[in-house]
């Protein structure tokens, strides 16, 4: 008797038995596994395939198929209590591996054809919103039916499938489903149009089943995209372009454009949560891109230009709101914030040119420019609130300020002019914070002038006397604005009003030193306080003739002679139109005062201590004031309440030379000190206007040649255009040259022999070193 050990593999017709003691060989399989004793020599061995043939029932593939038909019958038919799916599994593994693959593919797709025709019909019997219904729930069963299908063939699917390039078995039911369900005669349209009427009754107010919507249109999907976009998405952008474009046209004949806007953005917003609830995620842009085209695109013009309501409107009204919600749908289309800026620009341009231009609106420099900052706030809210800030905006607003300001000619003295009048007294009181955001403010202005020496000729006469008159609010304000114009223009713009600065320090120390001087001994005289300016840093005032009382004169004679002792090769000039004096006074009363006068009004009110009466000819004879001058002083003392130290006959607002002035016996106050100010003049005259224009002209030519010198001098040859070109964009910061002024200093330098022109071409100069 043989002993045998080891284990037994039944692998259908092939029968292998591995013998493992040594010497013991089985009587039961062909290919024999021979294991020689320790000390025997290894041998070779063979393993090969069973001899016996194996005799196949020949309806073999016909009665498993039948099992497996019975079976996927029972799994659609979900009655599935009594199936066993491992043998379910083996019969189908056995039918591949013996090579009837082919047939049970091709009798699964009869099967589950055959099933999908009976569904079909139970589907198209569904009536009403039953239809929907049907559908899902047999979709569903399908699935559930098909998972199992694809578990009992899983070798099918593994093996034969992927070697004869068949349809996986998960696919195959889809695409089944797809051609006996979905695209069936009777069910294909009638699911198109349900699906479209629910949208539309959504959009209509009704209340939908979405969940129902989800499933089915899930399923679409899941039939592959192409399914999802010719059965339905195709359809669906179709009818929602022909939906809004009525919708479109009836809300624009009856809404203003807030209202319109609205109903766009909400229309937008109820598509956008369509989709999230039971479309397909890439259908959003899409659809969106439709409400876009037919309730924004189409209508842009019509709605920008909207009357009573566009555009403008809103931009005069404020409307922060409907202006974002424009900004936020016009930028979705082509070109729509193109609109906007135009638009915006436009306006803003006509408004500025208005205010610029406006005679009643030039009588108050200092309303005109805080009309400019008051309608560049109002559009800076708008483009930070409604605009998202946009840069294209920004840039809009900047160049159509650029623009206005610029078309009056008197915006560089009326910004220096509403500097002086907050610096003076505007900035009283007011915290250091919101004094940099006033000075900020006035930068913002200040960039946009192209005439920036002109504003810089004005500044300096204001700061002037401000200075001198000691009535600035603060002289940390008056630094920081210096140094701003300094960081935007640079130091040569600022050095001469740094100077003016260091001249009010040194003129403490040269008075200081006066009166500790034998040259003060003036015993019951007037005192005197004198400011020393250097010429060149300081605005060249014309030396207007003064006629000083004669106690005054002899101070100031002794104030000459000490500092020309101290300082040598120097002249002084006396600036009577800048000084100012304290009088005591007496009037009839026997009331007492102190007077706080400019140097001009002193020399007028000195008269009255000789004579009760003088005409307005007498006292221009005896002062020799210039006449402009000489009125200001006498309508500030004669005309203002309050401040009426003089009387005149006839009694008007303003100076006539045939007027006559006496002292106002009735002059009282509360006050002992009384100041007196003199009615400034808040701009130039005109003809003071063409003074200043022609001295600005006449600096910038020295400015201009020197430009054309560096340049000139780097390039050695250059062409007329270029020249032109460069000078230009050197002095920019300052100013914009004209190319005739250009022109002419070319000529200049020319016949000063600092250039040449070319021999054969006359358009070309040459530098001489």
């Amino acid at each position: 008797m043989q002993r045998r050990l080891g284990r037994f593999w039944n692998m259908q017709s092939m029968r292998y038995t591995i013998i493992m003691p040594v010497g013991l060989v089985s009587k039961n399989c062909t290919g024999v596994l021979e294991l020689e004793k320790m000390s025997a020599p290894k041998r070779n061995f063979q393993i090969g395939p069973l001899k016996r043939q194996i005799v196949m029932d020949p309806n073999y593939a016909d009665k498993t198929w039948k099992i497996l038909e019975e079976g996927i019958h029972e799994i659609y038919n979900c009655n599935i209590s009594g199936l066993s799916f491992e043998e379910l599994y083996r019969n189908a593994y056995n039918m591949v591996l013996h090579k009837f693959g082919e047939k049970l593919y091709s009798g699964l797709v009869t099967t589950m054809t055959h099933h999908l025709e009976v569904i079909s019909k139970s589907i198209e019997a569904a009536q009403g919103g039953l239809f929907l219904e049907e559908l899902n729930r047999k979709w569903a069963d399908h699935n559930k039916a098909l998972q199992m299908i694809r578990d009992i063939l899983m070798y099918m699917d593994r093996t034969f499938i992927p070697s004869t390039h068949k349809t996986p078995v998960h696919e195959l039911g889809l695409n089944l489903w797809r051609d006996n369900i979905i695209h069936s005669a009777k069910i294909q349209t009638r699911l198109q149009d349900t699906l479209l009427d629910l949208v539309l009754r959504e959009r209509t107010g009704e209340v939908i089943n979405r969940g129902l919507m989800r499933n089915v249109i899930k399923m679409l999907m899941d039939l592959g995209s192409s399914v999802y976009q010719d059965d339905f998405e195709k359809h669906f952008l179709e009818v929602s372009a022909d939906f809004y474009r009525a919708e479109s046209q009836q809300f624009i004949e009856c809404c203003d454009c807030g209202e319109y806007l609205k109903k766009a953005e909400r229309r937008l917003n109820e598509e956008m949560e369509r989709v999230s609830h039971y479309l397909d995620a890439k259908s959003e842009a899409k659809i969106t891109s439709v409400v876009e085209k037919e309730m924004v695109e189409s209508h842009m013009q019509r709605l920008v230009h909207m009357e009573n309501s566009g555009l403008i409107n809103m931009l005069v009204d404020d409307k922060y709101e409907d202006l974002g919600r424009m900004y936020s749908l016009f930028r979705r289309v082509p070109n729509g914030l193109f609109i906007i800026r135009d638009v915006m620009t436009s306006h803003i341009r006509s408004t500025g040119k208005q205010l610029v231009t406006d005679p009643e609106r030039l009588k108050d420099p200092v309303d005109f420019v805080q009309r400019l900052l008051d309608e560049k706030d109002k559009n800076d809210k708008i483009i930070n609130l409604a605009f998202n800030n946009d840069k294209t905006f920004q840039n809009a607003l900047n160049s159509s300020f650029e623009y206005f300001i610029n078309l009056n000619s008197r915006s560089p003295e009326f910004i220096s002019l509403f500097v002086d009048d907050k610096l003076r007294k505007g900035l009283k009181g007011v915290s250091e914070e919101d004094v940099e955001i006033v000075l900020d403010k006035v930068m913002m202005l200040f960039r946009y002038l192209q005439e920036k020496d002109v504003f810089e000729k004005y500044y300096k006469q204001h700061l002037a006397k401000r200075l001198l008159s000691g009535k600035t609010v603060s002289d940390d304000a008056e630094r920081s604005l210096i140094v701003k114009l300094k960081t935007e223009c640079g130091y040569q713009f600022t050095s001469k009003l740094e100077g003016m600065f260091t001249d009010m320090k040194t003129s403490e120390d040269t008075m200081q030193g006066f009166y500790a001087s034998s040259f003060a001994e003036t015993g019951d005289g007037p005192t005197l306080a004198v400011q020393v300016l250097t010429t060149g840093s300081w605005p060249t005032q014309p030396s207007a003739t003064c006629n000083l009382p004669a106690e005054i004169l002899g101070v100031c004679e002794k104030f000459r002679g000490y500092y020309l002792g101290t300082h040598t090769g120097r002249r002084l000039s006396w600036q009577t139109n800048m000084g100012t004096a304290d009088l005591k006074a007496t009037f009839g009363r026997g009331q007492k005062h102190e007077l706080n006068v400019s140097t001009h009004q002193m020399c007028a009110l000195m008269l009255f201590n000789n004579a009760d009466r003088l005409s307005y000819k007498e006292i221009e004879q005896a002062t020799e004031i210039p006449a402009s001058d000489l009125k200001r002083c006498l309508q500030s003392m004669a005309c203002v309440k309050g401040k009426n130290i003089l009387r005149k006959e006839p009694m008007s607002k303003d100076i006539a030379e045939d007027d006559a002035f006496f002292v106002n016996d009735k002059f009282s106050s509360k006050f002992y000190k009384v100041k007196i100010g003199t009615v400034v003049a808040q701009r130039e005259s005109e003809p003071e206007n063409q003074e200043t224009r022609q001295r600005v002209e006449e600096d910038r030519k020295p400015q201009i040649e020197a430009a054309i010198v560096r340049i000139m001098k780097s390039r050695r040859v250059l062409d007329h255009n270029n020249i032109v070109a460069e000078v230009t964009k050197q002095l920019q910061s300052r100013f914009l040259p004209s190319p005739v002024l250009i022109k002419k200093r070319i000529e200049s330098l020319i016949e000063r022999e600092f250039l040449e022109r070319d021999k054969v071409d006359r358009k070309l100069y040459r530098y001489l070193a």
